[in-house]
């Protein structure tokens, strides 16, 4: 087992990742168990989190660990790379409804993570994934919950059909990947735009101007963990714990301090999932 990084000092501003995954581990021996997870994030100013369940069985655990812990929200969906797979053997649609049905409950705070993803899923499913993501836009509406979008390598094309489609009130884009161009479009129409561990790495110019014309009312901070660590322990296994590097890396982009960052990126992920 690779030894986890160690932890950062506290944020004195408390802010919540605001899009995790609990649920998934790199390898058995690298998993944190919820309450672990959960004390070592508050213990450095992280005391929220919100928990994306990727699949029916994902989405099933998010829900019953938000019921059983306070600190803890959802956001329930179908991947986009999961489309095509469940549309192959004939159950997309079934399993559709069943992410309808978790997105009533009140431990659920969004739809998502639901989108397109052009890097692992060529052009042959495409058109099952824009049903699929019509279809969570419809649901994040029905139910009004923040609309966590998953956009890799497909920029126009989730653009095209949120616009196409009618956007809920609230959208945040996950792991923001986009060029200045996009981030400005979205900051137009009021959407939110959240940063990973990705802002911090050497090769992200293009993201950190992205992250600088964003205003600090659109901003909001995660780890996407156990995924996208960030400098300077990028390539080991991420947690909660970590956001305060990625806070302090997006306040020097911003030209703010840590802790004006920390009360705007507050007060956004209130905005966009309520308050808990």
């Amino acid at each position: 087992m690779t030894e986890r990084p160690p932890a950062p000092a506290p944020l004195q501003v408390p802010v919540a990742d605001s899009h995790c995954h609990l649920d998934i581990a790199t390898s058995d021996d690298d998993r944190l168990e919820v309450d672990d997870a959960l004390a070592r994030s508050a213990a450095v100013g992280v005391p929220r989190i919100v928990q994306i369940g990727c699949d029916l069985p994902g989405a099933r655990w998010a829900v019953e660990t938000a019921q059983r812990y306070a600190d803890i929200v959802a956001g329930v969906a179908l991947h986009p790379n999961e489309a095509p797979r469940l549309a192959e053997v004939g159950t997309l649609d079934t399993a559709l409804a069943e992410i309808d049905a978790l997105a009533g409950d009140d431990a659920v705070r969004a739809v998502g993570e639901t989108g397109m993803d052009f890097f692992r899923t060529g052009p042959a499913g495409r058109a099952v994934q824009e049903e699929s993501f019509r279809a969570h836009i419809e649901m994040a509406d029905k139910h009004g919950k923040a609309l966590v979008i998953h956009d890799r390598d497909s920029h126009d094309d989730v653009l095209r059909i949120l616009e196409d489609a009618g956007p809920p009130e609230r959208v945040v884009f996950h792991c923001f990947s986009g060029d200045t161009a996009m981030a400005e479009h979205c900051v137009e129409r009021g959407w939110w735009l959240s940063f990973a561990g990705t802002v911090t790495f050497k090769n992200a110019q293009s993201l950190r101007d992205a992250l600088a014309v964003t205003p600090l009312d659109r901003v909001l901070v995660e780890t996407d963990a156990p995924f996208l660590t960030p400098t300077p322990y990028r390539g080991r296994t991420n947690a909660s714990y970590l956001v305060p590097h990625t806070v302090r890396a997006m306040a020097e982009v911003l030209g703010v301090g840590e802790d004006t960052l920390g009360t705007a990126i507050a007060a956004n992920t209130e905005a966009a999932f309520d308050p808990w």
